[in-house]
């Protein structure tokens, strides 16, 4: 269904005959869309009404632009006006990636609103790229080596092309295989990459506008686009620990993850460090993982679950036991 809010219209997937029950909202990650929690509602039992929302820029929603100088707020504002106009009360928020630190920034502004929290290895409450340590302090004041400037040049370019072939590593069916699982195989393959070609590509949306800097990797954030929302000069939780109330948060990872990890794969100081990209000065790698951990640890009422032999993507590689942990926490909430 279509929802038309004064920021804009969101496209909301639901499940035929679910229109009522405690409301389960799916946020999905970077580049995706909606559809890739098709099976994860499907599978909700019936005490739950499953929704599932294109972020603005992805899937069917209007591609408005980000600004990226709000952090994640334009997308978590989106969720706010979209949980009012449908008069959701106490809804349970799952976050995938992207989508993780979005219902976090749900969270941080509108904790009475929220039922419970899944985390489903979300980015870092300290954002993607340019910090250091568990408590995210920032390598450079201008968050050099984050923003839309570290984004693979023909992945976006094959994005927008929308290019479904296996032909190039950087396609973006190869970049489902290598990163959002850890075995290709993947049932309904084509379904995900046509998904993550619904991504709207430009400075306005992804990844945004690229900035040089005079620090190495020579890359800072700019002010518009996805990549840059995620920077940590943007976006940063360092005060959810003092909300009220608190309510429950699961927190469920693939141990296996390349994307979000404290050795990323796509974070330029460690491929710095493996000297992929030339010239470090020895920067050490995002913990991107142990940051997550600190910022929960300090919240109080959470609980780690990390599934073995699995990558980015539990809800697809082990949906059966990723449904066990989803549902085990609404029912306690």
């Amino acid at each position: 269904m279509k929802v038309t809010t004064p920021r804009l219209t969101q496209n909301v997937l639901t499940v035929e005959g679910r229109d009522t029950g405690e409301p389960v909202l799916f946020v999905h990650g970077n580049v995706s869309s909606a559809a890739f929690w098709r099976d994860s509602m499907a599978a909700l039992p019936g005490r739950y009404r499953p929704l599932a929302v294109d972020l603005r820029g992805f899937g069917e929603s209007d591609p408005a632009p980000v600004d990226a100088t709000r952090g994640l707020r334009d997308w978590s504002d989106d969720l706010i006006e979209l949980v009012e106009a449908l008069g959701l009360d106490g809804v349970h928020l799952v976050g995938w990636s992207l989508g993780g630190g979005i219902v976090l920034q749900v969270l941080r502004d509108r904790p009475a609103a929220v039922r419970s929290v899944t985390l489903v290895n979300p980015i870092s409450p300290y954002g993607f790229g340019g910090t250091e340590g568990p408590d995210g302090r920032l390598t450079h004041p201008d968050g050099t080596g984050a923003g839309a400037g570290a984004a693979n040049p023909d992945f976006v370019a094959r994005l927008k092309a929308g290019d479904m072939s296996d032909e190039s590593p950087t396609s973006p069916r190869n970049v489902f295989r290598s990163s959002y699982v850890k075995h290709p195989g993947i049932a309904d393959e084509d379904f995900y990459v046509r998904s993550m070609l619904t991504t709207r590509v430009g400075e306005a949306n992804y990844p945004g506008d690229a900035v040089t800097s005079a620090q190495w990797p020579g890359v800072a954030p700019g002010k518009h686009g996805i990549l840059n929302a995620i920077a940590p000069t943007c976006f940063r939780l360092d005060d959810l620990h003092e909300i009220d109330p608190k309510p429950p948060i699961l927190w469920i990872r693939g141990a296996d993850d390349v994307i979000v990890s404290d050795t990323s794969l796509f974070d330029l100081a460690h491929l710095g460090a493996l000297g992929v990209v030339p010239g470090s000065p020895g920067t050490p790698a995002q913990p991107m993982v142990t940051q997550t951990r600190a910022v929960l640890e300090r919240y109080g009422p959470y609980r780690e679950a990390v599934i073995d032999d699995c990558g980015h993507s539990p809800h697809l590689e082990h949906p059966e036991e990723f449904r066990r942990l989803l549902t085990a926490h609404l029912g306690e909430a």
